[in-house]
């Protein structure tokens, strides 16, 4: 029998699916009984009646594949998933994403539909200031949104994080005695998630892991924005994924049968494979007019929708869901309901038998940061000089031992990026609790995978690589920022100090680049003490990210003022590192590597000086304007700032009357620092701008 043929017997209601799915192996025990075929196909059809009245409304959306995967959703939300409305974050929910988040009405009719706290009235408001149902899924916006969706192949790439995050919860926490973690990640995607670069190194990624938690939807309707797939694209699919270690299986996407044997297959198939289900649908199907071409993609079949909801045989009544489907949904949550208090049960068990796991995983789930956890980081010597990655190497070990929940990666770079954890382990197939996670070459995944797992919110994730490359996951970064993730971004080699390999490797308006992104920390400190209280600060972040930039050239250590005290400042984001000995005349500003220099020019230019350290805008901007004009004196006007980089975002703290020593152009190839010089990066550059004010 072919993969896609399909025998339906049907007996009292009950429909018996048998079909061979090639790369899933068959179980006999697991051979699928759909029941209440007819409710789940009224389902579909009035789940796209609620589509077609949301987007009509409001004259805006994406009807295509609400409309195309109705079936799918039928069977996920009426029949697959594990999942308990009235507890949208339970711990052992099966995870839905919609990576193709421009279909948003699927995702918030099926939440409505199943009993999640979204109601009839936020249908009706969708897309319409202050709902909870806006034009893509959004993160902390709605119950039952897993992350926020949107821009193609963030969803595979945040699915693949979650199942990593799944994967090792279980490694850590479950016991022989008790489950307490066994759930399944799915994401729904169509042909633009699968172009985008971010989803084929995801897809690698998740492979090569043997992320056999993960299962895939493919919304394969052969149709793009602009025109049908095949003017674009002309992989087969199939193919793709097995070569990336996937098990695959097509399936014809309106079969309700067919569609729960291939989602219950891939349940219950643990074989070190992640699964992916290509779904052959009609995309709009529904309305005739526009169905199966690329005219269905947006609202375009909006103006049909009257005779193709009395096609689809729905009544008058708009946003209408019938009593049989919410009568079918209610058992379902009251089934759910039981799984839910059976696995609260087992896990309070687990708890007892277990009171160090238990207030291990309570703490994770908390964001728990310890309360001392910068005099958990050893003070560094007096005389100490190198790196603030190398810095950082000692930093974050300190941290990881503090915090379990803490675990990082590298996009093939710990060996320069030094973010590698000691005796923690690599995260792999065989090793799901290591703590190391190699992303490959993979800058964009690793930041969405990051993100997926912050959104899981069990474990505190890192990823790292060199600045420079810091917008190949620039996406990501900003999404994190959207939803309020508390990811940390690692960048090492900051700035023209990287030297020899020249300007395509020398960052120069990265980071400010990465401080215009709102919500976004970005900590630039100056040297291995403000490193540390980088890292404190990145941890005590719980309510968005923080990029921490750090220098490949050894920087030698500010002593003049406490370990605390310097600490404090980064967390502050800027603070006093050289107090004057006379009356204020004249401020240094600058933050990482060029802090030495203004350090250095103040003691020549006399005892009026001040050097205050801006390791982090954001921060100091965050702090009381008592605070901000205790560092920075309205008085003074006469203010320098120093930094390797472009120098458009210092005018804000120098004023029109002072003056930044910048870096407005690219880098050179030469000794790190001999482009310093050459680039104005010194104190003697500093002395001759106070001078000239």
């Amino acid at each position: 029998m072919e993969p896609s043929e399909v025998r339906n017997v049907t007996r009292m209601d009950v429909k018996i699916a048998t079909c061979h799915t090639r790369d899933f192996s068959y179980h006999p025990a697991t051979f699928y009984f759909l029941m209440n075929t007819d409710t789940l196909s009224f389902a579909a059809n009035q789940a796209r009646g609620l589509a077609m009245d949301a987007i009509h409304a409001c004259s805006s959306g994406h009807l295509g594949l609400p409309l195309g995967c109705a079936e799918i959703g039928a069977v996920l939300f009426g029949e697959i998933l594990r999942y308990e409305p009235s507890t949208p974050r339970w711990l052992n929910r099966d995870r839905f994403l919609l990576s193709a988040g421009h279909g948003s009405m699927f995702l918030y009719a099926w939440l409505h539909m199943a009993g999640y706290a979204v109601s009839r009235e936020e249908v009706k408001n969708f897309r319409q200031l202050h709902s909870i149902t806006p034009g893509h899924p959004e993160f902390h916006e709605t119950p039952g949104v897993e992350a926020t969706t949107g821009p193609l192949g963030q969803g595979i790439a945040n699915a693949v994080g979650y199942a990593l995050s799944g994967k090792r919860a279980a490694a850590r926490f479950n016991t022989a005695e008790h489950v307490i973690f066994d759930h399944h990640v799915f994401a729904l995607f169509g042909d633009g998630c699968l172009q985008e670069g971010v989803a084929k190194e995801a897809i690698a990624f998740a492979g090569h892991a043997g992320l056999d938690n993960l299962v895939l939807i493919y919304d394969s309707n052969d149709v793009t924005l602009d025109a049908m797939a095949e003017v674009t694209q002309g992989e087969d699919a199939e193919g793709y994924f097995r070569s990336q270690q996937w098990d695959a299986v097509t399936i014809d996407g309106h079969d309700l049968v067919a569609i729960a044997r291939a989602l219950s297959d891939a349940k219950s198939n643990n074989n070190g494979r992640p699964k992916v289900i290509i779904a052959k649908t009609l995309i709009g199907k529904g309305i005739p007019e526009v169905a199966g071409t690329a005219k269905a993609h947006g609202e375009g079949g909006a103006k049909f929708i009257d005779e193709a909801r009395k096609n689809l045989g729905l009544p008058e009544e708009h946003f209408y869901v019938s009593d049989e489907v919410r009568s079918h949904f209610a058992t379902r949550a009251a089934q759910s309901a039981k799984e839910l208090a059976a696995w609260q049960a087992s896990y309070d068990a687990w708890a007892q038998a277990n009171p160090e796991l238990a207030q291990e995983l309570t703490e994770c789930v908390a964001n728990a940061v310890p309360s001392d956890l910068s005099s958990k980081i050893p003070a560094f010597p007096a005389d100490y000089k190198d790196a603030t990655r190398s810095a950082g190497a000692n930093v974050i070990n300190a941290v990881a031992k503090a915090m379990p929940s803490f675990i990082t990666g590298s996009a093939d770079l710990f060996g320069s990026t030094k973010n590698y954890l000691k005796d923690a382990g690599d995260f792999s197939a065989s090793n799901p609790v290591g703590r190391n996670i190699w992303f490959g070459i993979r800058e964009h995944a690793m930041g969405a995978i990051c993100n997926g797992i912050a959104y899981d919110g069990i474990f505190r994730a890192s990823g790292a690589t060199f600045l420079v490359f810091a917008d190949y996951l620039r996406p990501s970064i900003r999404l994190a920022a959207l939803a309020h993730l508390p990811v940390t971004y690692i960048f090492t080699h900051d700035s023209v100090g990287v030297g020899e390999d020249g300007p395509t490797h020398q960052p120069v308006e990265t980071v400010s680049g990465l401080r215009v992104i709102p919500g976004l920390d970005v900590i630039r400190p100056g040297d291995a003490e403000e490193t540390a209280g980088a890292f404190v600060a990145a941890m005590n972040r719980t309510d968005g990210p923080t990029a921490l930039i750090l220098t490949r050239q050894a920087i030698p250590l500010m002593n003049q003022l406490s370990v605390e005290e310097r600490r404090d400042g980064v967390i502050r984001g800027a603070y006093v590192a050289r107090k004057e000995a006379a009356a204020l005349d004249t401020i240094l500003l600058a933050s990482g590597s060029e802090l030495q220099h203004a350090m250095a020019a103040a003691e020549e230019l006399g005892a009026g000086v001040r050097v205050v350290s801006i390791p982090c805008f954001e921060r100091f901007d965050r702090q009381s304007p008592e605070y901000i004009e205790s560092i920075l004196p309205s008085s003074c006007t006469k203010r320098v700032a120093i930094e390797a980089g472009v120098s458009g975002l210092w005018w804000k703290y120098v004023g029109l009357q002072g003056k930044v020593i910048g870096i407005d152009r690219f880098g050179i190839s030469a000794p790190g620092n001999t482009v310093m010089k050459e680039l104005g990066m010194t104190k003697e550059s500093v002395i001759a701008a106070a001078h000239g004010l």
